[in-house]
């Protein structure tokens, strides 16, 4: 099953980092955000990657076609000026970089990058969310219920602490409460090919049109993951990350 990452947005709300590379390159512990994702996919047995990109997709590319380099140690001969990479933590993924261009909105982009999904059914996210979901799970759930497309909703953080109280006494004190209790699409979507007969083109939001059409004929299951999800929206949210990731146990990294 091929893994589809919508790579192309502007990520304008991070724009401290954004405006000198993409949001799926932003780093979190000298990996970008994209790595992390795809590393989440590859554990779980998924590494055959096709990437959306539109702005300033070539740093994308330009990073994969150096991956190997600069994973690896090498011995440069500058009298032949040829370079020998030694063996080194190269993944075993699959990438295909697809040009959607800049301005196309999300469900247009899926739409460009029809041929090369083999018209199989496919995984789906946005590339600035991290978690520790059983994607399969996701599979299996849309292959269960038959339904076209399955979603994860999820339940994020409140972004300010809570007081808990009786009366005029206060009783304790909530650091991150989950938010105001109502659950949001989280991504990490299990999509079948027909999906795309939703889509009109470039100019189509998969949130808006598609997702309401595919409600409405009872097509969508979901996924309630009550367990860690955490989105890179904000300067303050890649820096949370970025602490969890210094911590022996990253919650996201179930990988060896």
């Amino acid at each position: 099953m091929k893994v589809v990452i919508l790579a192309g947005g502007l990520g304008s709300r991070l724009s401290e980092e954004t405006s000198l590379k993409p949001k799926p390159l932003v780093e979190i512990g000298e990996q970008p955000m994209l790595w992390h994702i795809m590393k989440i996919y590859a554990a779980h047995g998924f590494k055959d990657f096709v990437l959306c990109l539109g702005y300033k997709g070539d740093m994308i590319k330009r990073y994969f076609l150096d991956y190997h380099e600069r994973a690896s140690d090498l011995t440069v001969d500058l009298a032949t000026n040829t370079v020998s990479p030694h063996s080194g933590p190269a993944e075993d993924w699959r990438v295909t970089l697809v040009d959607t261009g800049v301005g196309t909105q999300t469900g247009g982009r899926l739409k460009r990058i029809a041929r090369y999904l083999d018209d199989e059914p496919f995984c789906m996210t946005y590339g600035d969310a991290v978690t520790d979901l059983d994607i399969n799970s996701v599979v299996e759930l849309r292959r269960r219920a038959g339904t076209l497309a399955a979603v994860t909703a999820v339940r994020p953080l409140g972004r300010f602490g809570a007081i808990r109280f009786d009366g005029h006494t206060v009783t304790g004190f909530d650091e991150k409460p989950a938010g105001d209790g109502q659950w949001i699409n989280g991504g990490f979507f299990v999509l079948s090919p027909t999906v795309l007969d939703y889509i009109r083109g470039d100019d189509t939001v998969w949130e808006q049109e598609p997702m309401a059409r595919l409600t409405q004929a009872r097509q969508i299951s979901v996924h309630h993951h009550t367990g860690f999800w955490h989105c890179m929206d904000t300067l303050r949210d890649k820096k949370e990350l970025e602490t969890l990731w210094a911590t022996p146990r990253p919650p996201w990294r179930k990988w060896e």
